[in-house]
């Protein structure tokens, strides 16, 4: 995938990165996701029927050699700084609805950060 992605990409982007750095997604982190993406003015007009659509997208890209560093990279060109901060709120919120934050999650967090605050 080449080019650039929406904003609401980039946080689902983010939020599908963070539910599966651990090898796989929960479904708590699933229902969560759809709850932010239903509910939080951000996405208000992002068509929730192409969550899936959006989500499998993040997933095939992580999927390519260097899929990580690809997606952090068009989430980090996408936002600017204020969503910039909306995108690590939401990976610490889908990390947390599980109630147990890993340790793959901690590091894709300070990974998440680190790529964001390169570009401020």
């Amino acid at each position: 995938m080449s080019g650039t992605i929406s904003v609401e990409q980039a946080l689902i982007y983010t939020m599908v990165t963070i539910s599966g750095v651990e090898g796989r997604i929960k479904t708590t982190e699933l229902k969560e996701i759809g709850h932010i993406v239903k509910h939080l003015p951000i996405f208000r007009h992002f068509d929730e029927a192409r969550l899936t659509t959006v989500a499998q997208e993040a997933g095939e890209i992580l999927q390519e050699p260097e899929g990580l560093k690809t997606v952090l990279g068009l989430v980090a060109d996408a936002l600017n700084p204020k969503h910039r901060e909306t995108a690590y709120a939401l990976a610490v919120e889908v990390a947390a609805s599980d109630l147990a934050v890993g340790r793959e999650e901690l590091r894709f967090l300070a990974m998440l950060r680190d790529a964001l605050d390169a570009f401020v």
